[in-house]
């Protein structure tokens, strides 16, 4: 086998969540590109029509699930489906997410309560849904954010917290789950790419950062997606536990 062919993804078959829109539809394009059969997962089936095209685009299935990631059952049933489909699960990425922006000192529960609960809760039960089923050489991808990592001027405390929530979610599970089912479990924690929620800054925002991009620009999602493809693939198989920032550098300024 060539070291290109350790990142192909033949004969298996990914979950993505939140996959009807932003980076999670650069996500399943790269994985469905790469060789796997997808299963696309978001709160409304019909957001996720244009995504299956491009997957089915590609010569892979897919298979659409309404799923709310923050209520368990609905993570079961989420698998439940991909398994009578396709009979396995061998990546899970986990994308789904919220962002708000509330100061500290008026945000309310609900608010705070509501980015936990899909952000990191909805993440784990995912994984756990997942980790049931998986067989040894399957891969967890929790997508964490710098937010979780570091700072970068907005009033973010329940994102930042659910995000590095996530940092610590995927080296416990990594650590769980590596000796005892073989399963690898990693982390993206990604900068500033073009999506849903930047185009919902403020102008000037992301201009403001720009002294904090060492690379001088905001990502292109395929170079995130590119990643995450490495991650799931036999070639990041010595890799578990980590959370790697694809951040342009801003982690480092």
């Amino acid at each position: 086998m060539s070291v290109l062919d350790t990142f192909r993804l033949d004969g298996r078959v990914a979950i993505v969540t939140g996959a009807s829109s932003g980076l999670g539809v650069a996500f399943a394009q790269a994985l469905a590109e790469a060789g796997a059969d997808i299963v696309l997962a978001a709160r409304r089936v019909d957001k996720l029509h244009d995504t299956a095209a491009m997957v089915r685009a590609s010569g892979r299935r897919a298979l659409a699930v309404a799923t709310d990631i923050a209520d368990p059952d609905q993570c079961t049933a989420m698998v439940d489906s991909a398994m009578a489909e396709f009979g396995r699960v061998d990546v899970l990425v986990n994308n789904a997410g919220i962002a708000t922006a509330f100061p500290a000192t008026r945000e309310t529960p609900d608010q705070f309560r509501s980015v936990i609960d899909i952000n990191l809760a909805g993440s784990y039960w995912a994984a756990q849904a997942c980790g049931r089923v998986m067989q040894p050489g399957s891969s967890i991808v929790n997508i964490s954010s710098i937010l979780g990592l570091t700072t970068a001027g907005l009033p973010q405390a329940a994102y930042s917290a659910s995000k590095a929530g996530i940092v610590g979610l995927t080296r416990d599970l990594a650590q769980q789950w590596g000796t005892r089912k073989g399963i690898r479990v990693n982390a993206l924690a990604p900068g500033f790419f073009a999506s849903e929620m930047t185009d919902q800054y403020q102008d000037g925002y992301l201009d403001g950062l720009a002294a904090r991009m060492v690379l001088g620009r905001t990502g292109d999602p395929a170079e995130l997606a590119a990643t995450l493809v490495w991650l799931a693939s036999d070639a990041a198989g010595y890799v578990t536990g980590q959370t790697l920032a694809v951040d342009g550098g801003i982690t480092i300024t």
